[in-house]
């Protein structure tokens, strides 16, 4: 059974940074694309990083230049570094895995699902 677990979140304020955590079992991180999305209330989820099998990376534009996702395979985890936050950043991350060595930005694309943490930005 896959389980995804995500930790790190919590209150920041503008500016911080913060490194979330993704923890997989039953799944191997280096032969999936692994994915950030984040939801914000009253918002759809929204793509905001993957880093693929490959190691290739792709961001969104709201993030690029201020998120990194890297991967520890010897942990099987995947992280989300985010610097420079803003208010804006405030959801809740979700990290997420799908098979195989396509890069994509869909969240229907992605099997695999944790169950969030929450990243507040204080102004």
């Amino acid at each position: 059974q896959v389980q995804l677990v995500e930790s790190g979140g919590g209150l920041v304020q503008a500016g911080g940074s913060l490194r979330l955590s993704c923890a997989a079992s039953g799944l191997t991180v280096s032969s999936h694309a692994m994915g950030w999305f984040r939801q914000a209330p009253g918002k759809e989820r929204e793509f905001v990083g993957v880093f693929g099998a490959s190691g290739s990376t792709v961001y969104a534009d709201a993030v690029k230049g201020r998120f990194t996702i890297s991967r520890d395979n010897a942990k099987n985890t995947v992280y989300l570094q985010m610097n420079s936050l803003k208010p804006e950043d405030t959801a809740v991350y979700y990290c997420a895995g799908r098979l195989g060595w396509g890069i994509l930005t869909t969240r229907t694309a992605y099997s695999y699902w944790g169950q969030g943490t929450q990243v507040t930005v204080s102004s």
